[in-house]
């Protein structure tokens, strides 16, 4: 693992690079808390810090440096918090705060990722709306209802009953149920809100998106199995994020 202090001056430099944002110490006691603010509401949207690895239920002694950073997306919070090296907001609201380990279990590039996410999450109203972040998903398919392996075999792209929150730019892996039972296609989102209204005792599409085919996984590959033991997926009976890990996996 790479020196913590190394990876704490890399998130530093990135803030200032990214942010404009110095660090300040608003603690004389605790003169390695760091905190990061917006330049024109003054809010937090990071708070670097020493603390001792026991208070946070890690092995070992000493003391470790972490960053909180705020998530506004309850759904998403639930889903990172699964990765190793993220957890529930140490010292801090634990609905809306992550604490995300900088000694080299969590990439910085993840870091970064999701101080963008805590940047955009306490930013002035009229400039949250402007920025949003493409997002990974991953969606069910039934092949009792729709057989989504002839529709790909056939053409490229296809249209989907769109999933709340989903948006044109966004990345699904398509999870396709039993028999098979595993993630099977990486797709990007073309287009969405394309009217659509249909109902029947097993479905209700209210509206549908454009996806376009990307990438094939192998069937043995993202199994239900491998999302359980190793990404801690028990279930995907709607829409629902993807961890860092699985992330990295799906994109190798």
């Amino acid at each position: 693992m790479a020196e913590r202090a190394d990876i704490r001056n890399s998130i530093d430099r990135y803030i200032k690079d990214q942010y404009g944002a110095e660090p300040e110490y608003p603690w004389p006691k605790y003169n390695q808390h760091a905190v990061y603010r917006h330049q024109d509401n003054k809010k937090w949207f990071a708070l670097i810090m020493e603390v001792d690895r026991d208070k946070l239920g890690l092995s070992g002694s000493g003391s470790v440096s972490v960053i909180n950073l705020k998530i506004d997306d309850v759904f998403f919070r639930d889903v990172i918090i699964k990765d190793v090296g993220i957890m529930p907001a140490y010292h801090m609201n634990k609905q809306h705060w992550i604490t995300v380990l900088l000694d080299g279990t969590v990439l910085s590039s993840e870091v970064e990722k999701i101080i963008d996410v805590s940047f955009n999450a306490t930013a002035p109203k009229h400039r949250k709306n402007k920025v949003q972040e493409p997002r990974e998903w991953i969606i069910p398919a039934n092949p009792k209802f729709y057989d989504v392996e002839a529709a790909f075999a056939k053409d490229s792209i296809i249209t989907w009953k769109q999933g709340a929150g989903i948006n044109q730019g966004d990345t699904v892996y398509m999870y396709v149920a039993a028999p098979v039972s595993a993630i099977l296609y990486k797709c990007r989102v073309l287009e969405t809100d394309i009217p659509y209204d249909y109902q029947d005792k097993n479905l209700s599409i209210k509206a549908l998106m454009k996806i376009e085919l990307l990438k094939r996984y192998d069937r043995d590959a993202f199994t239900f199995s491998v999302l359980g033991d190793k990404y801690g997926i028990f279930a995907i009976r709607g829409p629902r994020g993807v961890p860092f890990s699985l992330s990295e996996a799906l994109n190798v």
